[in-house]
């Protein structure tokens, strides 16, 4: 990717469209806010891959993020907590215990972050 410079931050293009980011958000995406989209995102699509391979009966999932950041050091983030609300017919809390697992493991941006930034998922079950 190739960043260019705007007023009040930077954007690139991309195949779907332009993406704005600056440290300021009514100029764009702040920085943090796409890497804990990422960090969600990435999760729910590994989650969304690993429900469908098991071929359970998923009809919907939320993703509600929480980031905590240190002021003391550049407001970095150190932890970040994504609550899945998974909505669907005969999910068991027992076998999507295992899911989480295999979707923390299996998350690019989970494992890159790993050491770093505390990642934790938790997870909700809505019976339809």
């Amino acid at each position: 990717m190739e960043f260019r410079m705007k007023d009040g931050g930077f954007f690139t293009e991309l195949p779907y469209g332009r993406l704005e980011v600056s440290g300021d958000e009514n100029y764009g995406f702040r920085p943090y806010q796409l890497l804990v989209s990422s960090l969600a995102v990435c999760s729910g699509g590994i989650l969304r891959n690993i429900l469908e391979k098991m071929r359970l009966d998923v009809h919907d999932i939320q993703i509600t993020t929480n980031a905590e950041r240190n002021k003391e050091k550049a407001n970095r983030i150190e932890k970040v907590s994504l609550h899945f609300k998974i909505t669907g017919t005969g999910l068991r809390k027992d076998k999507l215990e295992r899911v989480m697992e295999l979707t923390k493991k299996n998350c690019a941006m989970v494992q890159s972050v790993e050491g770093s930034i505390e990642v934790s998922e938790t997870f909700e079950i809505i019976e339809v």
